[in-house]
């Protein structure tokens, strides 16, 4: 493979071209949003410049009063797939992150009650911070895994991935028959409940428990 052209998979964020999310994965986050459930994934994107590595600031975008933290488990791609069947899906991951889609959720009301796409909600830069990469070695049931999100030291997210209404497999399946998923490639696969708003300043903390 070309390292010029794409880099070592430990910083996919520097070079990964694209971030598919999911949203409306956990069931007890749908109810939290009034929303319903679907039969499919519904699916929007985020810029590579949405990137925040670990460590570094999460903007705010200026247009938004109302900030919040979403909790995800994001996998990383291995290489590349065009409609890959699910059988075969976990073979194209190379990885995983702990990542946070951000979104203004002052500005995905007003979106969603005029029938608009999520983009300035859930697009703006740094809306993407993401953990240090996880060879998928390191976990073998991606499944199975406690996430938790603090802020200010103060538990505000915890969910299980078996909780995840579409699978690992499904989403690669589904989103690679929509569009080819390239190396370095990153998909956030949903948060669970407890979502809520971040003020300047604030630290958030985040983990997968046990890795």
């Amino acid at each position: 493979r070309d390292m010029a052209a794409s880099g070592p998979l430990s910083r996919f964020w520097e070079w990964g071209k694209n971030i598919v999310c999911v949203g409306r994965n956990y069931a007890d986050h749908v109810r939290e949003m009034r929303s319903a459930v679907l039969s499919e994934p519904v699916l929007f994107l985020k810029p590579s410049t949405a990137y925040a590595p670990e460590g570094s600031a999460i903007l705010m975008p200026a247009y938004s009063r109302n900030l919040h933290h979403e909790l995800e488990l994001g996998v990383v791609m291995g290489r590349r797939g065009r409609a890959v069947p699910e059988a075969a899906a976990m073979d194209y991951v190379a990885g995983y992150a702990l990542c946070l889609d951000m979104t203004a959720r002052d500005v995905q009301d007003e979106c969603k009650k005029n029938g608009l796409p999520w983009t300035l909600a859930k697009s703006f830069t740094a809306s993407c911070p993401v953990s240090a990469f996880v060879p998928k070695e390191k976990i073998p049931d991606p499944h199975n895994l406690k996430l938790w999100l603090k802020v200010n030291g103060e538990l505000r997210q915890e969910g299980n991935t078996s909780s995840m209404i579409f699978s690992i497999p499904y989403i690669i399946s589904y989103v690679s028959k929509i569009m080819t998923l390239e190396e370095g490639d990153l998909i956030l696969t949903g948060t669970p409940k407890g979502v809520g708003p971040v003020k300047e300043n604030d630290e958030i903390q985040a983990g997968i428990h046990g890795v």
